[in-house]
């Protein structure tokens, strides 16, 4: 989905459920420093106190191009990247389409495409953000014990809100624990353990995102393979179309996994629509993703105390640049050797792979905004950023729907002619996906101009 689609930039206090939180207005002195819980607030703590992108008004310790990255990403999602896809899929004969076409799509299994760096993206900026978050509580006195209970009660929301969502439109609650959002819950009370200064903590963490990619290869390069006999059709793989894997990359076929194991037997403890069985996932995705997506986690988080350390604007850039293409190399070098880059599974080569597209593409924002300091063009993304979860809610529901529904209603008292009819027009989706993401905007700047963000 700050990540989080939650921004964890600020810190918050622990609340028993979403809040809807007045932002004091601009230029007002800030509070007097309580103790926590007291509902004060420090200086350190004015993070919570965005007013405006601006240089003027933005708080010191605020990293605005995290806010721009994410605010990008959002609306990459809330569009579909524009219909770009559908789009390009009307011109048959231009290779240029077809690389976009490509480019706008999740591949099916193996490989990268722009698109599937969505959800990636998201893990790494909630590592990003947390040592922000982290700061701050320290920074007001907060206990690790009222930390901890803020850590679980935003994990387990998490997870519940991404379950809430997939579940629209069915007959029932539909538990699945491979979306974004519930990725990101189940995994985060494991990065706040590795929160922290110091060099030690450092360490600890790069031993942990190593540990944990080692440990999660191990599991599927140790699991026992299906034999000659195996009926792929029984878990929705069509052998003679979908390109399996022989040799030792077999052991990272779709829903021939131990993650898919694991899910045919966690999710049938929960109810099912009309009592059937959990059988496999239509696409390939596992629960136990969210074990090697804490590496794209993790490494947010060093990326995050980099950003917050000591050294010069230029010298974190370039370590950043540095680390991510040395990831893009090690990630497609890994994809040849031990194991086949797929996210729907988030195999380690691909998290490394999508760890060093993410700093990369951090590093844009951060070169152009904090560094260049060229804040006013990314306006508008920060807006969308520093609201990711009104963005997201609105995204995942039936809110793209009724927006077009209502817009085509209203039009039709002047024209008769149908701008979003995608069968008509070659470039009907893009209208659609732009009329969208214009109205969704139009609500996060509402919200951002009354000063309220919804968080976690």
């Amino acid at each position: 989905m700050s990540t989080a689609v939650p921004s964890g930039q600020r810190g918050d206090r622990p609340q028993s459920g979403p809040r809807i939180e007045p932002q004091r207005p601009q230029g007002s002195p800030p509070r007097e420093n309580k103790p926590a819980g007291g509902g004060g607030m420090s200086k350190r703590a004015s993070a919570d106190a965005v007013t405006s992108p601006t240089a003027a008004t933005l708080p010191r310790d605020r990293l605005v191009s995290l806010d721009a990255y994410r605010g990008f990403v959002m609306l990459a999602m809330a569009s579909g990247g524009l219909q770009i896809a559908d789009v390009a899929s009307r011109f048959p004969d231009s290779s240029v389409a077809r690389f976009i076409e490509y480019q706008g799509s999740h591949v099916e299994w193996a490989g990268c495409a722009a698109w599937d760096l969505i959800q990636p993206s998201f893990m790494f900026m909630v590592g990003v953000a947390l040592p922000y978050s982290f700061a701050s509580r320290e920074g007001r006195g907060q206990s690790r014990l009222r930390g901890w209970l803020h850590v679980l009660w935003r994990s387990l929301a998490l997870v519940m809100l991404g379950i809430f969502l997939r579940s629209d439109g069915r007959s029932m609650t539909n538990f699945t624990f491979e979306d974004v959002l519930t990725q990101i819950g189940l995994g985060y009370p494991l990065l706040y353990l590795l929160a922290g200064e110091g060099w030690r903590k450092q360490v600890i963490a790069g031993l942990a995102l190593v540990g944990v990619l080692a440990g999660y290869w191990a599991l599927f390069a140790y699991w026992t393979l299906p034999g000659p006999e195996f009926d792929w059709r029984a878990v929705g793989v069509d052998p003679e179309s979908f390109p399996l894997y022989d040799g030792f990359f077999a052991h990272w076929n779709k829903n021939a996994n131990p993650a898919a194991y694991f899910d045919e037997r966690f999710l049938n403890w929960f109810p099912r629509p009309e009592g059937k069985d959990f059988l496999y996932n239509g696409g390939g995705y596992q629960t136990l993703s969210f074990i090697p997506s804490l590496a794209t986690m993790i490494a947010g988080l060093l990326t995050g105390n980099l950003l917050r350390g000591a050294l010069s604007k230029w010298w974190k850039l370039a370590i950043m640049v540095a680390v991510g293409l040395a990831a893009l190399g090690l990630g497609w070098y890994a994809g040849t050797t031990i194991c086949p880059v797929v996210k729907r599974i988030w195999t380690p080569s691909w998290a490394v792979f999508a760890a060093g597209w993410t700093l990369l593409l951090l590093s844009l924002f951060y070169v152009l905004i904090d560094v260049a300091g060229w804040k006013r063009w990314a306006f508008p993304l920060v807006v969308v950023g520093m609201n990711s979860i009104a963005t997201y809610v609105m995204a995942e529901t039936g809110i793209p729907s009724w927006i077009l529904r209502t817009i085509r209603t209203h039009l039709a008292i002047f024209t008769d002619v149908n701008p979003f009819d995608v069968k008509l027009y070659k470039f009907g989706p893009l209208w659609s996906a732009l009329t969208v993401i214009v109205v969704i905007w139009l609500v996060d700047y509402w919200m951002y101009k009354k000063k309220i963000f919804i968080r976690i």
